[in-house]
């Protein structure tokens, strides 16, 4: 793992944001009794929103320079709407209406679906490469996770949990893939901007309904959560999209889960039944299959013009318009020539081609 890490820069990003998330699934489920869920998702998006914009507002006391990250452009607008409609409105909405009928261990690992259905809009939309090893491992995430909900179906009726949690996977399976998008932006302005009208949107409705704030206490508690939870997970998974793409950050990402069962049992004194520990295994396999994985073959690059934080690597060989001291990372404007090569890589910014 040491290796990877060191090799491909997106895959502690990715581990990062999959272990404040997948700690901040339990932390919330002790707050859905006494909040309403929709005020509750209100909370969490608007406790990522503040702090980013904070941190945001602070670092615009220093001068903007080259080793800035590049800011969102107007053709990302769109991309961002459509991510904070389905990633932080509909999505929080749905996990914390499946929270209140599910126990938070078993929520946890049915979160891993986040990860299966990002992959199939990546592979069929997208046209990302999804090769076998990562398609074997989406079937042993997804069996384990129709074992959880079969376990946890009730004698009369439907388990409506366990089908609004996987409602907030399909959410922000769609907001990964329009985050991919735009991940050569600043991932702390993107996710403030998402934190912030997100948790707007979300309180301004759960107000509307009747619903009524709870103490200060509560509503500080949600907000940190939501801050490291949701906004600086969100940050890192962005920067881990821009290197590995949508389907591969997803893999990485679908540890989460783990993270949070794990918690589930310390905070919450839950104990989970033999179906939990089967379900946790193939889970387990899938993500090690993902996580495995090696891509390369010879592929070409068409001229591209963009801008993002960068190093002089072998993607980077450009002349700079402007006096540059040597210092990197830097952001510019700056094109890419044609070219043909083999190495081993991901569908990042730069290797988003066709495969045959």
């Amino acid at each position: 793992m040491t290796k990877w890490l060191k090799q491909i820069p997106g895959i502690g990003p990715a581990l990062l944001a999959a272990v404040f998330f997948g700690a901040s699934t339990p932390l919330a489920k002790l707050l859905v009794a006494d909040v309403s869920p929709i005020l509750l998702a209100g909370l969490l998006y608007a406790g990522s929103g503040l702090g980013l914009g904070t941190w945001l507002l602070l670092r615009r006391l220093r001068p903007r320079d080259a080793s800035s990250e590049a800011g969102l452009q107007r053709r990302d607008l769109p991309w961002l709407a459509g991510a904070v409609l389905f990633g932080g409105v509909l999505g929080p909405v749905l996990l914390m209406l499946g929270l209140a009928y599910t126990p938070a261990s078993t929520a946890s690992l049915l979160l891993n679906t986040e990860s299966v259905l990002t992959a199939l809009i990546a592979w069929i939309v997208f046209r990302e490469n999804v090769d076998v090893r990562i398609f074997l491992g989406m079937l042993a995430i997804v069996a384990g996770g129709v074992i959880l909900s079969w376990s946890q179906a009730p004698s009369t009726g439907l388990p409506w949990g366990a089908f609004a949690i996987a409602g907030a996977c399909a959410c922000w399976a769609i907001d990964n893939n329009l985050t991919r998008v735009v991940s050569g932006g600043d991932p702390v302005q993107i996710a403030a901007i998402k934190g912030g009208v997100a948790g707007t949107i979300n309180i301004a409705i759960a107000l509307i309904i009747g619903q009524r704030f709870p103490g200060p206490l509560h509503v500080l508690s949600a907000g940190t959560i939501g801050l490291i939870g949701y906004g600086v997970s969100l940050a890192a998974f962005v920067l881990a999209l821009r290197h590995l793409g949508a389907a591969r950050t997803g893999a990485y990402f679908s540890t989460a889960p783990f993270v949070g069962a794990a918690s589930s049992l310390l905070l919450l004194s839950e104990t989970p039944g033999l179906s939990f520990w089967i379900a946790g295994a193939l889970m387990a396999l899938g993500v090690w299959l993902h996580v495995s994985e090696q891509h390369v073959h010879e592929h070409e690059h068409e001229a591209l013009d963009h801008e993002h934080l960068h190093t002089h690597d072998d993607h980077h060989r450009h002349a700079h318009e402007f006096e540059w001291n040597g210092g990197e990372p830097h952001s510019h404007p700056h094109k890419h020539e044609p070219m043909i090569h083999s190495h081993p890589h991901y569908p990042d910014l730069h290797h988003r081609h066709e495969h045959n």
